[in-house]
């Protein structure tokens, strides 16, 4: 099969199976999440799979922990540690390929960019602080890590004003704003819109990041 036609495939199998997990989530249909949800991330690196020359070790490695912590998500609250912890990682190795976009950042220009991922740390633990109980720490690391990957990709932004750039940019926002309503509902107030908004940020997120890596790659 030529790649053209794989990835046309692939995408419309991500597609199909975000639906289906988004019906599950939707009907509260726990055995049919369970079924589509780890089906995200293994048909998206997929797709990032077909659709480069040289595939990015890292880049591989930051889906591969994205669908571990999917998969520990669907397990009840004891594992919730564990999905976080596989979050972060995701993240981490996120702002390592970033960094790799970012050539000489001045002092005064990561000061600047960082002013409003630190204001929304800031407003975030505020908010959920009273409810963290024995998990402050791992929580307010796992924030600050996603705030740290914002203030990454905007430099990258701010350095190279390009279509790539900015949709990267977006794929970060939008993935922060699905993990600050995780954090909102099972820290502040639980609503049922939640769930539903979660993934729909989180696949958007997932898929705008891996497109422009795609590019990226496919560029050098």
């Amino acid at each position: 099969m030529r790649r053209k036609n794989k990835v046309i495939l692939f995408s419309f199998l991500f597609i199909v199976v975000s639906i289906g997990d988004l019906y599950g989530v939707v009907t509260g249909n726990s055995t049919i999440e369970a079924v589509f949800k780890p089906l995200i991330l293994t048909l998206l690196v997929i797709f990032y799979l077909v659709s480069v020359t040289k595939p990015n070790f890292w880049v591989v490695s930051a889906m591969f922990f994205s669908f571990v912590g999917d998969v520990f998500l669907l397990f009840n609250e004891s594992y919730f540690v564990f999905g976080l912890g596989s979050f972060l990682i995701t993240h981490l190795i996120y702002i390592k390929i970033s960094s790799g976009f970012l050539k000489k950042i001045s002092t005064r220009k990561l000061f600047l960019v960082s002013i409003p991922f630190v204001l929304f740390l800031v407003l975030l633990i505020g908010l959920i602080y009273p409810n963290l109980n024995e998990l402050k720490i791992p929580v307010f690391a796992y924030a600050t890590i996603i705030a740290t990957f914002g203030v990454v990709a905007l430099l990258n932004y701010v350095e190279e004003k390009s279509t790539e750039n900015g949709w990267y940019l977006i794929g970060v926002l939008v993935f922060m704003i699905s993990d600050s309503l995780i954090a909102i509902d099972k820290f502040y107030q639980t609503n049922e819109i939640y769930g539903v908004l979660i993934m729909i940020t989180y696949i958007l997120a997932q898929y705008l990041i891996c497109k422009v890596l795609i590019q990226k790659n496919n560029l050098d």
